[in-house]
C-alpha cells in the first residue's frame, strides 16, 4: 500500500516528496495534514501565502528597528527557511523570520558608535555559536536539552513566547484602529470556527483581506483617522497609505554588504544565543505537541539550522533569523503541518524580496488589521504551553514547579528589563527564561539532598506491635481463595498519547 512504502531517497535526504492527504481539499475530519503530506498544489500555495502574511509584519518591522534593509530581510527569510528545511530533512514544519532577540544588543552597539556592518558581524558570530550548540546537542543527544527544559520549563517557555507578544498587540497594533482590529478579530474567530472545509483553514488570510478592504472603505466614507501610527506618534492620516507602494519599483535586488567584526560587539549579542536556544526548543516542543510526533531526535538539527541560517543571512547584511511563533499559530489554526506549504512560503518570500512594490504594499497593511489577527495567533501559541503542562501532568502544588515558573512568567510576559551594565540588559523572554530555567534547576538541586537525608517512616517492629495489642485467642486459620486479579483500566491509570492539536 502507498502509506506503507518506505520513503524515497529524496524524502530521506531533502525532506521533499509529499503524499497527498485525502482528496487534497482539506484535512480529513479529526485528522491533520502531517509534515510529509500535502493538500492540492493550489491550496498548498494558498497556505504558503498565509504563512508569508503571518510572518511579514514582524519580519519587516524588526529589521527597520535594527536599522537593516527590510526587503533583504524578507528575501533572506526565504533562503533561511529553505536551509532550515534541508538541515532538518523536512521533519519540522517551521518558517524562519527575523529574530527580535538581538534588538536590545543592536541598539547598544549603535549607541557605542557601531556601524551596520559591525551589527551584522556580531550577529554572524552569534549565529555560528548557535550552530555549534546545535552540533553539541545533535551528537550528545536530546537528553541534554530535555534535562535543561523538562515539561514544566518547556511549557513555560512556550507560554512566554506567545504571551510575551501581547504588548505588541496592546501597545502598537490595536491602538492604531481599535474598531478595525475588533472587527478583524471577530472575522478571524468566526471564519476559523464556523466555516467549513478549506475556508476555515484560511481564517488568518480572510481576516487580513477583510480588514484591508474595511480600512480602505472607511478611508473613503469616514475619512482619515486621528490615532497613533507604527511609531506611536498621534497624527491624522488615512488607514491605508499606498504612496510608497505606488512609487516603489516592481523589481530590484536588495542592497547587500559585508560584515565587520569586533570583540566588544560580539560579546554584546552572545547572551541572545541563550534566548534563541530556549525559543527554538519551545517552538519545537510546540510543533511536536501539535503534530503528535517525537521531534527530540532532530532538536539538534533544528538549532543547527537556525544558527546556520542566521550566519548566512547576516553574512550578506541581512537580519538574524529564528523559527517563527506567528507561523506556529497559523498551523494551530489550520491543522496543516505540511512542509510543502513552507517551501511555497519560502519561494514567495524570495520573490517578494525581489519586488519592492509588493513589500511596500504588504507593509501598508493597517496596524489595526494586524492587531485583530495577532491577538488570536499569539494567544493560541501561549495556550500550547499550557497544553504541555496538562499532557505531562505537571504538579503545581510542588513549590519547585510553582514558584520559579510564576516569577519567570511575570517577568517574561510583562517584558521586565534587568539592566546589568550601562550598555547591556536582559529583558522579556530572555529574562523570563533565565529566571525559570535557573530557578527551577537550582531549587531542585538544593531540595534533592534534603529529600535524600530525610528519615524514612518505618512500620513499628513486629515484637512491639504484639506487645501493644490486647491478648486474645487467635481465630482458627482457614484457607481463603485469592481474589481474582482485576485488569487495570489503561484510560484511568496510563495516559494515552495526546492527539494533534485540532484548533479550528
Amino acid at each position: 500500500m502507498k502509506g506503507t512504502q518506505s520513503p524515497s531517497p529524496a524524502r530521506r535526504i531533502l525532506g521533499v516528496g509529499w503524499r497527498l492527504h485525502g482528496d487534497g481539499r482539506a484535512p480529513r475530519p479529526g485528522a491533520a495534514v502531517m509534515p510529509d503530506e500535502r493538500l492540492s498544489w493550489p491550496r498548498t500555495v494558498g497556505l504558503g501565502a498565509q504563512h508569508v502574511v503571518a510572518m511579514f509584519g514582524a519580519t519587516f518591522v524588526f529589521p527597520v528597528v535594527m536599522g537593516l534593509d527590510p526587503n533583504l530581510a524578507i528575501m533572506m527569510s526565504g533562503v533561511s527557511t529553505v536551509l532550515f528545511l534541508l538541515v532538518v530533512q523536512g521533519r519540522i514544519p517551521s518558517y524562519l523570520g527575523t529574530s527580535a532577540s538581538f534588538v536590545g544588543a543592536v541598539a547598544a552597539i549603535r549607541a557605542a558608535g557601531g556601524t551596520t556592518s559591525t551589527v551584522t558581524g556580531a550577529i554572524l558570530v552569534a549565529g555560528l555559536v548557535l550552530a555549534a550548540v546545535g552540533l553539541i546537542v545533535h551528537f550528545a543527544g536530546p537528553g541534554l536539552i530535555n534535562k535543561a527544559f523538562p515539561p514544566v520549563v518547556a511549557g513555560a517557555v512556550v507560554l512566554l513566547i506567545g504571551l510575551n507578544l501581547a504588548p505588541v498587540v496592546a501597545d502598537i497594533y490595536w491602538p492604531q484602529d481599535q474598531w478595525v482590529a475588533l472587527a478583524t478579530m471577530c472575522v478571524v474567530v468566526v471564519t476559523g470556527v464556523l466555516l467549513r472545509g478549506f475556508w476555515s483553514r484560511l481564517a488568518v488570510f480572510v481576516g487580513l483581506v477583510f480588514g484591508y478592504v474595511l480600512s480602505w472603505v472607511l478611508d473613503r466614507t469616514a475619512g482619515p483617522i486621528t490615532a497613533p501610527g507604527a511609531t506611536g506618534e498621534v497624527t491624522r492620516h488615512l488607514r491605508v497609505q499606498l504612496s510608497e507602494a505606488a512609487s516603489a519599483p516592481w523589481f530590484g535586488l536588495p542592497a547587500m554588504h559585508a560584515p565587520t567584526f569586533t570583540a566588544s560587539a560580539a560579546l554584546l549579542v552572545l547572551p541572545g544565543v541563550i534566548a534563541l536556544v530556549a525559543e527554538n526548543t519551545g517552538h519545537i516542543k510546540a510543533v511536536a505537541e501539535m503534530t503528535g510526533s517525537d521531534l527530540d531526535p532532530v532538536l539538534g538539527r533544528a538549532i543547527l539550522g537556525d544558527g546556520l541560517a542566521t550566519a548566512v543571512s547576516s553574512a550578506v547584511g541581512g537580519a538574524p533569523t529564528t523559527t517563527f511563533a506567528e507561523n506556529i499559530g497559523v498551523m494551530a489554526a489550520t491543522r496543516v503541518y505540511s512542509t510543502a506549504a513552507y517551501w511555497m512560503a519560502a519561494a514567495s518570500a524570495l520573490l517578494f524580496g525581489l519586488c519592492p512594490k509588493f513589500g511596500a504594499l504588504v507593509a501598508a497593511t493597517p496596524g489595526g488589521v494586524l492587531g485583530g489577527i495577532t491577538v488570536v495567533l499569539y494567544g493560541m501559541i501561549g495556550l500550547l504551553g499550557a497544553k504541555i503542562w496538562i499532557k505531562s501532568s505537571v504538579d503545581f502544588a510542588d513549590p519547585v514547579n510553582l514558584v520559579p515558573i510564576a516569577a519567570g512568567a511575570v517577568l517574561g510576559i510583562g517584558g521586565v528589563s534587568l539592566k546589568v551594565t550601562d550598555t547591556f540588559s536582559v529583558s522579556g523572554i530572555a529574562l523570563g527564561t533565565l529566571v525559570t530555567l535557573l530557578g527551577y534547576h537550582v531549587l531542585a538541586a538544593l531540595r534533592r539532598p534534603a529529600a535524600e537525608s530525610a528519615p524514612e517512616s518505618r512500620p513499628a517492629p513486629v515484637a512491639q506491635t504484639r506487645e501493644a495489642a490486647p491478648t486474645a485467642p487467635a481465630p482458627a486459620a482457614r484457607l481463603v481463595p485469592p481474589a481474582p486479579v482485576q485488569e487495570r483500566a489503561p484510560a484511568l491509570l496510563e495516559p494515552s498519547p495526546a492527539p494533534a492539536v485540532t484548533v479550528s
